[in-house]
């Protein structure tokens, strides 16, 4: 492959950009072997096959036979762990150790820590070919954190949807927060309130929307989940949480509730369409029944699950039920890494692994990826898929040469199977906020550097 530069058209531009040479994923039943994609105000204006006849455009781009795809989409996330990535004292607990580990680490966090997080998370997720994430931001030790996030992602001009998560039960009442970091429910909705009249943005085209997302059953009380849901019906906002994650979660439900999870889940009025949850590993076959006619979304966490060894989602069954599977990073404390086309490719092994080779295929996966995890945040009008009138958020992937050398007649499998790639150009919104490789990021470098120090800090070395 080639990186041929962009040249100027002399023609009465029609369109802003044009990328042609590339093989085209559009939205999981079309491709175009040989086409072309064009780009105007932050929209895709026009899709076509090499014969097709191409508009005139102020840019056009050589994507020199590289595969092009819709923008990924992180459907769970928690950006600010990623201060402690790597933590010694956590890296082989289980879920619940993992958690209590870290807790008290993370109670220290300020403005300045999460807006430095969330920086470096997105920077993370745009080379990774990610366009738009979530994140389930439920420590609050201190106020207008979720500000901060959105400081971040607004200033990089990454497509945010803030998760205004909480915690109510510490361990002073049987869950497993400190008390530094709960709230009380009376708070967490003042705020909650707050933060969807401030920042979330029903308008097409928004480059930042909320959501309301209580942690999980063990950190939270049975109100502030009821009162939640009735304040994401108010405003028309989505609902998130985890849920079914681990076996530790049955037990404590059983013990407390008097129920498994998922029963608890739909007591509590959860179990509609505005929903998505993250991991759900244990339902049972009649629950995932119940949770996919409801409408429920789910998001799998490939890579943070096998690090935590609690099991993964069963998505090739879920999906056969009609249920939105989408793809998520998981905080960077537990998966590590905020790289979406790993935990895609993962998705894909696990797919395989599980029900046998056929099962998962690549375009199965990168239809999690996209379409799937834009389903799960209400957003699959405009997002995940390429289609004229979507937003013009996309990636022009690279590989090695090395790695794909023989790879000859199917660019999707072999961009799965014969990797890693890497993003040559990511796109939101019709902007390169990659190009040729590298982050179009000027205030990175100090970033970085303010990230670390304040990394020393929490970890105290």
């Amino acid at each position: 492959m080639t990186e041929a530069a962009p040249i100027r058209r002399t023609a009465e531009p029609e369109v802003d950009e044009l990328i042609t040479g590339a093989f085209i994923a559009v939205d999981g039943d079309t491709e175009f072997e040989d086409g072309w994609v064009a780009i105007s105000d932050g929209r895709i204006r026009a899709v076509g096959a090499r014969s097709d006849p191409w508009p005139a455009a102020a840019l056009r781009t050589d994507a020199g036979g590289r595969l092009v795809t819709p923008g990924l989409i992180n459907a769970h996330h928690h950006m600010t762990q990623n201060l402690t990535r790597a933590y010694r004292p956590a890296v082989n607990g289980t879920l619940f150790e993992w958690l209590t580990t870290l807790y008290p680490l993370w109670a220290t966090l300020d403005e300045e820590d999460v807006y430095l997080a969330t920086y470096v998370a997105a920077a993370e997720l745009l080379l990774g070919g990610c366009t738009t994430s979530s994140d389930h931001m439920y420590i609050h030790p201190r106020a207008h954190l979720i500000d901060a996030q959105v400081a971040a992602t607004t200033e990089i001009g990454f497509r945010f949807m803030a998760n205004r998560g909480s915690m109510t039960r510490s361990v002073d009442d049987g869950g497993l927060p400190p008390r530094e970091v709960v709230q009380d429910e009376q708070a967490i909705l003042a705020d909650s309130q707050r933060v969807i009249e401030t920042f979330h943005d029903p308008a097409p085209g928004a480059l930042t929307r909320v959501a309301l997302a209580p942690c999980a059953l063990f950190a939270v009380s049975e109100p502030i989940m009821r009162a939640t849901a009735d304040l994401a019906e108010h405003y028309d906002v989505r609902l998130h949480t985890h849920l079914a994650e681990d076996t530790d979660e049955d037990d404590y439900a059983i013990e407390v509730y008097g129920c498994r999870p998922v029963e608890y889940f739909e007591r509590v009025g959860w179990a509609s369409p505005r929903t998505w949850v993250a991991h759900y590993v244990y339902g049972s076959d009649e629950e995932n029944r119940r949770l996919a006619a409801a409408g429920v979304s789910v998001t799998q966490c490939p890579s943070s699950n096998m690090i935590l060894a609690g099991g993964s989602a069963d998505t090739v069954r879920l999906r056969s039920l009609g249920m939105a599977v989408g793809i998520g990073c998981d905080g960077s404390a537990s998966a590590d890494s905020a790289d979406l086309w790993q935990e895609t490719r993962n998705a894909m092994l696990l797919g395989k692994y599980r029900h046998g080779p056929a099962a998962m295929t690549a375009r199965d996966a990168l239809d999690m990826a996209t379409r799937g995890s834009a389903h799960a945040l209400g957003w699959a009008d405009e997002l995940g898929h390429l289609r004229p009138g979507a937003c013009a958020d996309l990636v022009i992937w690279d590989s090695s040469p090395v790695a794909q050398a023989g790879a000859l007649t199917d660019p999707v499998e072999a961009w799965l199977r014969s990797g890693p790639s890497r993003a040559w150009r990511t796109y939101v919104a019709g902007r390169a906020l990659v190009a040729d490789g590298e982050l179009q990021l000027p205030d990175l470098e100090d970033v970085l550097h303010r990230h670390r120090a304040a990394a020393a800090r929490i970890q105290g070395v």
